[in-house]
């Protein structure tokens, strides 16, 4: 493949998750049953710029919301350095909310109910910058809800993983695939 043919997939170094049980795939996705944690580690390197992570579809133990933390050597960056901006439309009302002072960043909110799925991308997660993301879900509640999110982690860190968290009450099932951006 040569340089800007599209996306990579990458494959994880190591998982851990809290739950029933994740694996990673021949194809560098990695399946997750019940879990309330899944840490990708090394998923993120200085070849490429950006990524794009795709879960789904993702089916809730609840109602829950999904987060992330970014990682750098096996440790979450867990501190309240996080900001997003998000837009909810539902029916007819659409409402956008902010958020400062974060220890995590929210992707979206699922129930128990209907499956969803969501796409993040993320800019600059191994650069020593502050990173930024932008994600995009859809779900079914009572009719399709959008939820769109961009955020930002303030420090100037290296991350080389990302951690998906759900609020910890509730828990959820599906596919993670990461993917860099040839450049």
């Amino acid at each position: 493949m040569a340089a800007g043919d599209g996306l990579v997939s990458m494959t994880p170094s190591s998982i851990a998750h809290s739950g029933t049980s994740a694996s990673i795939n021949a194809d560098g996705g990695v399946d997750f049953t019940a879990v309330t944690s899944l840490s990708l580690n090394g998923v993120f390197t200085s070849e490429m710029d950006n990524y794009l992570m795709v879960i789904g579809p993702i089916d809730a133990s609840g109602a829950t919301d999904i987060y992330i933390r970014y990682r750098a050597s096996g440790t979450d960056a867990s501190g309240t350095d996080y900001v997003r901006q998000e837009l909810n439309a539902n029916n007819t009302s659409v409402t956008g909310l902010r958020y400062t002072s974060q220890t995590n960043h929210r992707l979206m909110k699922t129930d128990s109910v209907q499956r969803s799925g969501l796409q993040c991308h993320i800019y600059g997660p191994a650069l020593a910058q502050p990173t930024a993301n932008r994600s995009f879900s859809a779900r079914d509640f009572s009719g399709a809800v959008i939820q769109d999110s961009a955020g930002t982690h303030s420090l100037s860190v290296s991350y080389d993983g990302i951690t998906i968290l759900s609020d910890g009450i509730s828990s959820i099932t599906s596919n993670v695939h990461v993917f860099g951006y040839e450049e």
